[in-house]
């Protein structure tokens, strides 16, 4: 059965607190199981999961800033332990390739695991997966920094009740899925006649950035929105120096991107009390609220369902 779950590792910005590992995220979709960010810790805290190494299949970093990269080498030296039989893909910023070299080989390690190195070269690049499309949008931020999303292509939900009045059913139904159209009677019935479209999921993840084009084109009708608020509206202006997000911000980003289930992380160590990030966010977004604490799991919603015209 096919499972899509976002699992989170930790979620403090710059330091971790007692009650916060540095940023790690695993998000499973199907058969792809994709680490984002892994700071420092993120070996340790997979354990508490139930999570492997052998499980991951591609590795994302947004930026080479020590609380998202730091957990880089023993991730990769983990892989090689285990002997993970498949390839595990890595995505980072081109221009950090000398910070992932060091992070790769930062102590002497036996390397058997196949890291299929594919860096970001360019503000929208894709990647093809089996389960949809991966793409990577710039975003602003002192140093270079991507957010990514997953988008799924739209597929079809065929109606029975209109099956049933043209009289197909049966291999005949697989058939005009497959082609397209079937002549049933002397008349050609399309595939458009007899379904509506079934909308394809969306996952998008953004880290460290100050409001900016790339954060509204990753967010844009996602069903789930993992986002930094690293900040409260009382810094604001602090946040828009250093390139970091305000929980009304991310709030605001989601409501205008009409996102289903929105996650706050990467939090300030200056704020020991969490709710203060829901309350804020919630005066700007009444959807599905998560302020994400660690060790926790947040499933993608359900699909969007098309009704028929």
């Amino acid at each position: 059965m096919s499972m899509r779950e976002l699992t989170v590792l930790g979620t403090a910005s710059q330091t971790p607190t007692r009650l916060r590992n540095h940023n790690g995220y695993v998000l499973r979709w199907d058969d792809e199981v994709i680490l984002f960010d892994p700071g420092e810790g993120s070996q340790r805290q997979l354990l508490h999961t139930g999570i492997t190494a052998t499980d991951l299949t591609r590795i994302c970093v947004t930026h080479f800033h020590g609380d998202h990269c730091l957990g880089l080498p023993g991730t990769i030296q983990r892989l090689s332990l285990d002997r993970v039989p498949h390839p595990v893909a890595v995505h980072f910023p081109a221009g950090g390739a000398e910070y992932f070299a060091r992070l790769r080989h930062a102590s002497s390690f036996h390397e058997t695991a196949e890291l299929a190195v594919e860096p970001v070269t360019a503000d929208g690049q894709r990647i093809t997966l089996g389960v949809g499309t991966l793409e990577a949008r710039r975003l602003r931020h002192p140093i270079e920094t991507y957010g990514y999303r997953l988008v799924e292509p739209d597929g079809c939900r065929m109606l029975p009740e209109r099956l049933s009045a043209y009289g197909i059913g049966g291999p005949a139904v697989g058939e005009l899925l497959r082609v397209g159209h079937l002549d049933v009677g002397g008349r050609r019935v399309t595939r458009d006649e007899v379904s509506v479209v079934r909308p394809g999921q969306r996952f998008a993840f953004v880290m460290d950035t100050g409001l900016c084009d790339g954060v509204y084109a990753l967010a844009e009708h996602a069903d789930l929105l993992v986002i930094e608020s690293t900040f409260l509206a009382s810094e604001a202006a602090l946040a828009a120096e250093v390139g970091h997000l305000t929980a009304g911000q991310a709030a605001r980003v989601a409501t205008e991107s009409g996102v289903r289930t929105l996650v706050l992380t990467h939090f300030s160590q200056r704020y020991a009390d969490p709710r203060r990030f829901h309350d804020e966010a919630r005066d700007h977004f009444a959807g599905e609220l998560v302020v994400a604490e660690d060790l926790t799991t947040v499933p993608v919603p359900p699909r969007r369902v098309a009704s028929a015209g």
